[in-house]
C-alpha cells in the first residue's frame, strides 16, 4: 500500500520572522511544506530564491497558501477588488517560481452592504474565481479553493455552498478540504464523499467543534478514526498537510501512526 503523503504548514510559526522560519525548515522530517504568503512570511523574489535553495538542499516540495488577511475576492468596490487580484497574482507568480504543487486560496466574504444587494457578492466571487483561474493558467500554477470556517461571514462554508459554486462556476476547479473547518459544521465525511473527485489536498488540525483553534491533531473533537476510514474509502492520494499551530511535531507522529 502506498504510504500517505504528510506535510507541514509553516502556519505554526507565522508569528516568527522569516529567517527563524527558514531555520526551522532545516530540522523538519517531512517531504512537503506549505508556505503562508502573509504576515511576517510574505513572499518576494529574494525569499523565493532562498526557499528554492533550501528546498534543493533538503529535498522537499511545496505548496503556497495565498494571502488571506485583509483579502476579500468578493469586495464590492471594483477598484479595491482589482488591487486584491493584483496582490494575489503576485502570490501566484511566486508559487510558479517555487514550482509549487498548488496555490490555495479562500472564497470571498459577505460585507456590510451585502443585505442591500442580495446575491451580488456571490456573483462577484464567481467572477473573481474565474479571473484567478485565468491567472493560474497564465502563470502555469494549479490553483485550488478551500472550505472556510464558521462563524465568519464567508460565502462558501458548507457542502451545499460548494455544490452550488461548482455548478454555477462553469469551469473546472479542484479544492482543498480543511478538516478543522469542516468539523465546525459537522461535515467532514460529507465533504470527502461528495467531492472525492475534486479534493486533491487536505489541511488538518483539530478544534472543539465551536471555534477554529488549529489545535494539534487528536487534541479536539475531530473523529480521526472515521476520517481515516473515509479517506481510504474515497481513495484520497494527495498531501495531508498539518495546519496545527500547536503540537505540530506530535501531530505528525499521530498522523503517521493513524494513516500508515
Amino acid at each position: 500500500m502506498t504510504q500517505t503523503k504528510i506535510g507541514l504548514s509553516m502556519l505554526h510559526c507565522l508569528n516568527e520572522g522569516f529567517p527563524p522560519m527558514l531555520k526551522r525548515l532545516e530540522t523538519l522530517d517531512v517531504h512537503y511544506i506549505e508556505f503562508v504568503d502573509d504576515g511576517l512570511h510574505i513572499l518576494d523574489e529574494k525569499r523565493v530564491e532562498t526557499i528554492n535553495h533550501i528546498a534543493g538542499t533538503f529535498n522537499f516540495e511545496c505548496t503556497v497558501h495565498a494571502p488571506f488577511a485583509d483579502i476579500n475576492i468578493a469586495a464590492s468596490d471594483h477598484k479595491l477588488r482589482r488591487f486584491i487580484l493584483k496582490r494575489l497574482e503576485r502570490s501566484i507568480q511566486h508559487a510558479h517560481q517555487l514550482d509549487s504543487l498548488y496555490w490555495i486560496f479562500h472564497p470571498g466574504l459577505h460585507s456590510g452592504i451585502s443585505s442591500f444587494y442580495p446575491g451580488w457578492d456571490w456573483q462577484i466571487n464567481l467572477e473573481s474565481v474565474r479571473s484567478l483561474l485565468e491567472l493560474g493558467r497564465k502563470h502555469e500554477v494549479k490553483i485550488i479553493i478551500e472550505n472556510v470556517p464558521e462563524p465568519f461571514p464567508f460565502l462558501m462554508k458548507s457542502v451545499d455552498d460548494f455544490s452550488k459554486f461548482f455548478e454555477e462556476l462553469g469551469e473546472d476547479i479542484k479544492m482543498v478540504l480543511d478538516v478543522g473547518h469542516a468539523n465546525l459544521n459537522g461535515q467532514i465525511c460529507e465533504f470527502m464523499e461528495k467531492f472525492k473527485d475534486r479534493i486533491v489536498h487536505m489541511h488538518v488540525s483539530d478544534n472543539d467543534g465551536k471555534q477554529d483553534m488549529h489545535l494539534g491533531v487528536g487534541k479536539g473533537t475531530v473523529n480521526w478514526q472515521e476520517f481515516a476510514k473515509t479517506m481510504k474509502k474515497t481513495q484520497f492520494h494527495g498531501v495531508v498537510m498539518i495546519e496545527s499551530v500547536q503540537d505540530a511535531k506530535e501531530s505528525l507522529s499521530f498522523l503517521r501512526e493513524l494513516l500508515g
